[in-house]
């Protein structure tokens, strides 16, 4: 067993791509792609990221999830790390900031809009720079089926309402009466909702069944007075 007391020793390459992966988490929730990876980095491909990343596995700084491209999970430790960082900078008050204010919604009424009033649970004001797009409200997150991409039950998922999305990206889709946030994966022929816990199945939405996205994932707040 790995003494995790003592940080293994990284190359200055690999010191900036474990920073990047842990930036990217602590600003969107959710690790980068290999090729995002390739992209920041300046490599020619994701292969050649996805060789550092075997390298910080071997090294036990991080975990590989096979079947995802998002599967990237750091030790837990770092990942605690980065969610009080994120609780702190959310408690922090922040004088001559603007403000963005954000209805929360907790549970939706099946058949009536995600952002209809009798939704909203209460409201939080955040700084705008917390979020890679500007979010229109928040959802709390029920449920563990993002579990592997750090989305956990009862974390406020920030949303930017829209009815388009591009493969890969998280969304928030209805499907008939239900809600739900999953990975967005459309098909020739039918679109699959992908969830990032292993125990959750993929959900396969037919030509003709009720389904539309509500909205893109585009941060998270982990909130720490959460039952």
């Amino acid at each position: 067993m790995q003494d995790t007391a003592a940080s293994p020793k990284l190359t200055a390459r690999q010191q900036q791509i474990l920073s990047l992966i842990q930036s990217t988490i602590a600003r969107t929730g959710a690790p980068p792609t290999r090729a995002e990876i390739a992209a920041e980095l300046g490599f020619k491909s994701a292969n050649a990221a996805e060789e550092h990343l075997q390298a910080l596995a071997r090294k036990g700084v991080i975990e590989l999830v096979s079947g995802t491209s998002r599967g990237i999970r750091l030790r837990r430790a770092d990942l605690q790390s980065i969610n009080e960082s994120r609780e702190r900078q959310m408690a922090l008050p922040l004088p001559g900031l603007a403000q963005l204010v954000l209805p929360l919604i907790g549970r939706v009424a099946a058949g009536s809009p995600i952002l209809a009033q009798e939704h909203v649970d209460q409201t939080y004001a955040v700084e705008p720079g917390l979020f890679q797009r500007t979010p229109d409200y928040l959802l709390r997150v029920r449920g563990m089926s993002m579990r592997d991409v750090g989305i956990l039950d009862g974390d406020l998922l920030a949303v930017a309402a829209t009815r388009e999305a591009r493969n890969g990206q998280i969304v928030v889709a209805r499907l008939g009466d239900d809600v739900t946030v999953k990975r967005y994966m459309r098909l020739r022929d039918h679109i699959e909702l992908h969830a990032e816990n292993p125990d959750y199945p993929t959900i396969v939405v037919e030509p003709g069944e009720p389904f539309e996205i509500e909205g893109l994932a585009v941060g998270l707040i982990r909130n720490s007075f959460q039952n």
